[in-house]
């Protein structure tokens, strides 16, 4: 369990030293660090130390639907497929149909969307793939790219296997993640 403490500063200038105090704000876990430190006057103090913030970056906006059936000309759907390119099941299926998927081809853009694959080996063998997707969605960004649960279906991974994987697109604005995929990464 993690504990997030909201620090306040505050500097007595009324006396002979300078106290500094840090304590948690109320309502807060019981386990923050109550502090003094007193300085001499002649003392600089800087605060500028890291301080772990209280509130979590909310990814709400950044989550991919669990059903696309249309996409604006901005998004990308992005799916599980295999190297052949045989997108005959599942979102593979969805994309071929739907989202300009080409029959042959199992890695990269395609029409409206994107082949990430996920039936050649282990994890290890998908993170590659993913290496690139990354890559080319930071380059683009003008468009959307709704990441489906890529492996979790035909492949047979799951959640906690397959997203880590996408640590590195947590800070890219532009890639939507599934729910499963942001409560493994930051939940």
């Amino acid at each position: 369990m993690k504990v997030y403490c909201r620090p306040i500063f505050l500097l007595n200038l009324h006396s002979k030293e300078k106290e500094l105090h840090t304590s948690h704000a109320a309502g807060l876990s019981k386990d923050c660090i109550n502090a003094t430190l007193r300085l001499p006057v002649a003392t600089s103090v800087s605060l500028t130390t890291q301080i772990q913030p209280t509130m979590k970056k909310d990814y709400s906006n950044r989550i991919t639907p669990e059903y696309i059936t249309s996409l604006k000309s901005n998004e990308i759907f992005v799916f599980g497929s295999n190297l052949a390119g045989m997108h005959g099941g599942g979102a593979a299926r969805t994309a071929r149909l739907y989202f300009g998927a080409v029959m042959g081809n199992g890695d990269g853009p395609q029409g409206q969307s994107y082949a990430i694959p996920t039936m050649q080996g282990g994890v290890e063998t998908i993170r590659p793939y993913v290496n690139k997707f990354i890559d080319y969605a930071k380059t683009h960004p003008e468009l959307t790219f709704l990441v489906t649960p890529i492996g979790c279906g035909i492949a047979g991974f799951t959640p906690d296997e397959i997203a880590p994987l996408f640590e590195d697109a947590v800070g890219v604005e532009n890639i939507h993640l599934p729910q499963s995929f942001w409560e493994e990464l930051v939940y």
